[in-house]
């Protein structure tokens, strides 16, 4: 029987305003958990399990390492990416291939145009087209058949819930959320996709930022924020916040899901219920200073203006 969630209505996170007339709503949960790991605020029903999308990615990161992969810096915040299809992530995706002795053809990812829209403008112009390379899961593909063939486990199948690297990152994620995985489903890469409830996703993220300097946790968490630009892209929310709070460590997923850590402890988790990325980053901004964040950035995470004939006549807003 396929996992069903709990029906209750969720509360409204985040409401469309459009000439100041309330014309949408955005429902969702949330946690925020203080230093101690105590649950400080929880909206919505925080306890059922929820597809964390990209941000488990983390965790399959670290997967890759105890797998025995050596990356670092840029590699390793690459790994953990949803990249934007950035020209420099790109090349470093088939840098990385290279250095394994790998080939585009071995990506199980689909075939992709940039995720950032800028970029995908770009990228279209010049006559390019849709690339396993260029899509915003290659650099975490990438790690996972490089360690593959480090452990010479077969790479035909890597993406297999029952191959050997898959249930190395299933036990990952089991023990930094401290829980079982409720369910296993299958991401829009292709990889397997582990189900735990929000505040299991903010336990692991304040799992890795506070883990032992060197441990495969911590590793990954070191480089995604030291090099966020990897992580995302150069006009993404998260970026932006592991840039300018330092020691903040931040994954968005699909279906507006998103995870931060601050350094001393404080984590947040958040899903939208309908998936609204437009809500995202209102309802991150929100948090972020509920959690105490105060930061210029913020308020950039924050906006989420409406636009009508061209002006701005509105806006996405936190409801809570």
């Amino acid at each position: 029987m396929p996992f069903i969630p709990a029906t209750a209505t969720a509360p409204v996170l985040a409401e469309v305003v459009r000439s100041g007339f309330v014309e949408g709503r955005h429902r969702g949960s949330l946690v925020l958990l203080d230093a101690d790991g105590a649950v400080e605020l929880a909206l919505g029903d925080v306890s059922v399990p929820v597809f964390p999308r990209s941000s488990n990615k983390p965790m399959q990161a670290a997967g890759v390492l105890r797998a025995g992969l050596d990356l670092s810096g840029e590699r390793l915040a690459l790994a953990a990416a949803s990249h934007s299809g950035e020209s420099f992530h790109r090349d470093l995706v088939q840098k990385m291939l290279d250095e394994h002795g790998l080939s585009e053809a071995l990506l199980q990812c689909p075939p992709d145009l940039p995720l950032d829209a800028h970029e995908r403008e770009t990228y279209l112009a010049s006559g390019a087209v849709r690339s396993r390379v260029t899509m915003n899961c290659s650099g975490k593909h990438t790690a996972m058949l490089a360690a593959c063939a480090l452990r010479d486990w077969p790479l035909e199948t890597y993406l297999a819930a029952e191959h050997p690297l898959q249930q190395l990152v299933h036990r990952v994620v089991e023990e930094a959320a401290g829980e079982r995985v409720a369910a296993v489903g299958t991401d829009g890469c292709g990889a397997p996709l582990m189900a735990i409830s929000l505040t299991g996703l903010a336990r692991a993220y304040r799992t890795f930022v506070l883990a032992d300097p060197g441990s495969a946790e911590r590793r990954v968490a070191d480089a995604m924020r030291a090099h966020p630009e990897y992580v995302a892209g150069t006009r993404r929310h998260d970026t932006w916040l592991m840039r300018e709070v330092p020691g903040t460590l931040s994954k968005m997923g699909a279906e507006a899901v998103q995870a931060v850590a601050l350094p001393d402890g404080r984590a947040l988790a958040f899903k939208v219920e309908d998936g609204g990325g437009r809500a995202l980053g209102p309802v991150l901004g929100r948090a972020l200073r509920l959690a105490g964040v105060d930061a210029e950035v913020v308020g950039r995470i924050a906006a989420a203006p409406l636009m009508g004939g061209g002006r701005e006549v509105g806006e996405v807003r936190a409801a809570f």
